[in-house]
Protein backbone atom coordinates (compact mmCIF):
# COMPACT_ATOMS: atom_id res chain seq x y z
CA UNK A 1 0.00 0.00 0.00
CA UNK A 2 1.34 3.56 -1.07
CA UNK A 3 0.34 6.66 0.72
CA UNK A 4 -0.18 9.78 -1.93
CA UNK A 5 1.19 13.53 -1.30
CA UNK A 6 -2.42 14.27 0.39
CA UNK A 7 -2.35 11.10 2.15
CA UNK A 8 -4.85 9.31 0.54
CA UNK A 9 -3.91 5.42 1.15
CA UNK A 10 -3.70 3.67 -2.47
CA UNK A 11 -4.22 -0.21 -2.84
CA UNK A 12 -3.21 -1.00 -6.26
CA UNK A 13 -4.70 -4.20 -7.85
CA UNK A 14 -4.13 -5.43 -11.14
CA UNK A 15 -6.60 -4.09 -13.19
CA UNK A 16 -6.90 -0.77 -10.88
CA UNK A 17 -6.49 1.04 -7.74
CA UNK A 18 -8.62 2.31 -4.61
CA UNK A 19 -8.01 5.54 -3.31
CA UNK A 20 -9.24 6.21 0.29
CA UNK A 21 -9.28 9.82 1.09
CA UNK A 22 -8.31 11.07 4.35
CA UNK A 23 -10.85 11.46 7.26
CA UNK A 24 -10.73 14.69 7.98
CA UNK A 25 -13.48 14.85 9.80
CA UNK A 26 -11.85 12.67 12.64
CA UNK A 27 -10.17 15.62 13.63
CA UNK A 28 -13.10 17.92 14.29
CA UNK A 29 -14.57 15.65 16.49
CA UNK A 30 -14.01 15.93 20.48
CA UNK A 31 -12.58 12.62 21.64
CA UNK A 32 -14.17 13.57 25.02
CA UNK A 33 -17.87 12.44 26.34
CA UNK A 34 -20.85 14.69 25.83
CA UNK A 35 -20.94 16.73 29.25
CA UNK A 36 -24.72 17.00 29.15
CA UNK A 37 -23.89 20.42 31.29
CA UNK A 38 -22.50 21.88 28.24
CA UNK A 39 -25.15 21.46 25.42
CA UNK A 40 -24.27 23.59 22.49
CA UNK A 41 -27.80 23.69 21.65
CA UNK A 42 -28.76 24.83 25.30
CA UNK A 43 -25.64 27.25 24.85
CA UNK A 44 -27.16 28.72 21.46
CA UNK A 45 -30.76 28.80 23.12
CA UNK A 46 -29.81 31.12 25.42
CA UNK A 47 -27.71 33.65 23.59
CA UNK A 48 -30.91 33.91 21.77
CA UNK A 49 -32.89 34.49 24.64
CA UNK A 50 -30.39 37.37 25.61
CA UNK A 51 -30.83 38.90 22.31
CA UNK A 52 -34.63 38.65 22.17
CA UNK A 53 -34.96 41.91 23.54
CA UNK A 54 -33.22 43.19 20.50
CA UNK A 55 -35.65 41.20 18.02
CA UNK A 56 -38.23 44.15 17.85
CA UNK A 57 -35.68 46.83 16.95
CA UNK A 58 -34.40 44.12 14.45
CA UNK A 59 -37.78 44.12 12.98
CA UNK A 60 -38.43 47.75 12.97
CA UNK A 61 -35.20 47.69 11.11
CA UNK A 62 -36.09 45.09 8.79
CA UNK A 63 -39.11 46.69 8.07
CA UNK A 64 -37.80 50.48 7.39
CA UNK A 65 -35.67 48.63 5.02
CA UNK A 66 -38.39 47.06 3.18
CA UNK A 67 -40.04 50.38 2.95
CA UNK A 68 -37.40 51.99 1.95
CA UNK A 69 -36.47 49.49 -1.13
CA UNK A 70 -40.42 49.81 -1.76
CA UNK A 71 -40.47 53.91 -2.16
CA UNK A 72 -37.13 53.34 -4.04
CA UNK A 73 -38.90 51.50 -6.49
CA UNK A 74 -42.16 53.70 -6.63
CA UNK A 75 -39.57 56.80 -7.24
CA UNK A 76 -36.73 55.70 -9.63
CA UNK A 77 -38.71 52.72 -11.37
CA UNK A 78 -38.11 48.83 -11.39
CA UNK A 79 -34.18 48.91 -12.25
CA UNK A 80 -31.91 45.98 -11.66
CA UNK A 81 -30.65 47.74 -8.76
CA UNK A 82 -33.93 48.66 -7.15
CA UNK A 83 -35.25 44.95 -7.88
CA UNK A 84 -32.55 43.18 -5.77
CA UNK A 85 -32.92 45.80 -2.89
CA UNK A 86 -36.68 44.78 -2.80
CA UNK A 87 -36.28 41.52 -2.84
CA UNK A 88 -33.28 41.05 -0.77
CA UNK A 89 -35.49 43.04 2.29
CA UNK A 90 -38.18 40.69 1.28
CA UNK A 91 -35.75 38.16 1.28
CA UNK A 92 -34.39 38.32 4.76
CA UNK A 93 -37.48 39.39 6.24
CA UNK A 94 -38.89 35.92 4.79
CA UNK A 95 -35.79 34.11 6.70
CA UNK A 96 -35.10 36.14 9.78
CA UNK A 97 -38.24 36.46 10.52
CA UNK A 98 -39.19 33.35 12.85
CA UNK A 99 -35.91 33.80 14.42
CA UNK A 100 -37.26 37.23 15.39
CA UNK A 101 -40.13 35.81 16.89
CA UNK A 102 -42.45 36.83 14.40
CA UNK A 103 -43.06 33.90 12.09
CA UNK A 104 -46.54 35.14 10.40
CA UNK A 105 -44.16 37.61 8.79
CA UNK A 106 -42.62 35.19 6.89
CA UNK A 107 -45.36 34.77 4.49
CA UNK A 108 -46.16 37.72 3.42
CA UNK A 109 -42.28 38.46 2.76
CA UNK A 110 -41.84 35.12 0.86
CA UNK A 111 -45.48 36.45 -1.36
CA UNK A 112 -43.04 39.34 -2.43
CA UNK A 113 -40.19 36.85 -3.02
CA UNK A 114 -42.14 34.84 -5.26
CA UNK A 115 -43.81 38.03 -7.14
CA UNK A 116 -40.03 39.39 -7.71
CA UNK A 117 -38.78 36.43 -9.27
CA UNK A 118 -41.22 34.18 -11.51
CA UNK A 119 -42.37 37.81 -12.98
CA UNK A 120 -40.80 37.81 -16.28
CA UNK A 121 -40.41 41.45 -16.79
CA UNK A 122 -40.10 43.34 -13.42
CA UNK A 123 -41.70 46.47 -14.98
CA UNK A 124 -45.01 44.82 -15.35
CA UNK A 125 -45.37 44.72 -11.59
CA UNK A 126 -47.95 46.95 -10.23
CA UNK A 127 -46.88 49.51 -7.77
CA UNK A 128 -50.27 48.75 -5.90
CA UNK A 129 -48.99 45.06 -5.73
CA UNK A 130 -46.02 45.98 -4.54
CA UNK A 131 -47.67 48.11 -1.78
CA UNK A 132 -49.87 45.29 -0.64
CA UNK A 133 -47.19 43.38 0.18
CA UNK A 134 -44.98 45.82 1.89
CA UNK A 135 -48.02 46.92 3.93
CA UNK A 136 -49.15 44.01 4.58
CA UNK A 137 -45.47 42.33 6.27
CA UNK A 138 -45.55 45.75 8.61
CA UNK A 139 -48.95 45.51 9.42
CA UNK A 140 -48.82 41.55 10.55
CA UNK A 141 -45.79 43.01 12.26
CA UNK A 142 -47.17 46.00 13.95
CA UNK A 143 -50.30 44.27 15.07
CA UNK A 144 -48.35 40.85 16.64
CA UNK A 145 -49.29 41.53 19.67
CA UNK A 146 -53.18 41.23 19.14
CA UNK A 147 -54.57 38.39 20.28
CA UNK A 148 -56.26 37.22 16.56
CA UNK A 149 -53.00 38.38 15.22
CA UNK A 150 -51.91 35.36 13.56
CA UNK A 151 -55.43 34.68 12.19
CA UNK A 152 -55.71 37.14 10.88
CA UNK A 153 -52.07 37.42 9.36
CA UNK A 154 -53.17 33.98 7.63
CA UNK A 155 -56.15 35.20 6.44
CA UNK A 156 -53.99 38.08 4.47
CA UNK A 157 -51.23 36.65 3.48
CA UNK A 158 -53.63 33.79 1.87
CA UNK A 159 -55.68 36.74 -0.16
CA UNK A 160 -52.44 38.17 -1.30
CA UNK A 161 -50.94 35.33 -2.35
CA UNK A 162 -54.10 34.44 -4.62
CA UNK A 163 -53.94 37.94 -6.17
CA UNK A 164 -49.61 37.72 -6.63
CA UNK A 165 -50.56 34.50 -8.21
CA UNK A 166 -53.63 36.09 -10.67
CA UNK A 167 -51.04 38.23 -11.74
CA UNK A 168 -48.02 35.46 -12.12
CA UNK A 169 -50.47 33.31 -14.07
CA UNK A 170 -51.17 36.10 -16.43
CA UNK A 171 -47.70 37.14 -16.74
CA UNK A 172 -46.53 33.70 -17.43
CA UNK A 173 -48.76 32.24 -20.04
CA UNK A 174 -46.08 30.96 -22.36
CA UNK A 175 -44.02 29.42 -19.90
CA UNK A 176 -45.39 26.22 -18.42
CA UNK A 177 -42.69 24.89 -16.02
CA UNK A 178 -43.23 28.92 -14.22
CA UNK A 179 -47.00 28.20 -14.25
CA UNK A 180 -46.22 24.62 -12.33
CA UNK A 181 -44.49 26.17 -10.14
CA UNK A 182 -46.77 29.08 -9.20
CA UNK A 183 -49.67 26.87 -9.01
CA UNK A 184 -47.71 24.51 -6.11
CA UNK A 185 -48.44 25.07 -2.36
CA UNK A 186 -46.40 27.43 -0.43
CA UNK A 187 -43.37 25.67 1.78
CA UNK A 188 -43.45 28.47 4.16
CA UNK A 189 -44.64 27.47 6.92
CA UNK A 190 -48.05 29.30 8.07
Amino acid sequence: MATAKNTAAVKTFGDHEVIVPENKLRKAVSKEAFDPKDDPVARAEQALAELSGEFGGWMDSECDRLDAARNKVKSDGFDERNMESLFHAAHDLKGQAATFGFPAVASAADSLCRLIELTPDAKRIPAVLVDQHVDAVRAIYREYARSDAKELAKLLTRRLREVTDEFLISQNQNRPDVLEQIKSPSIVPQ
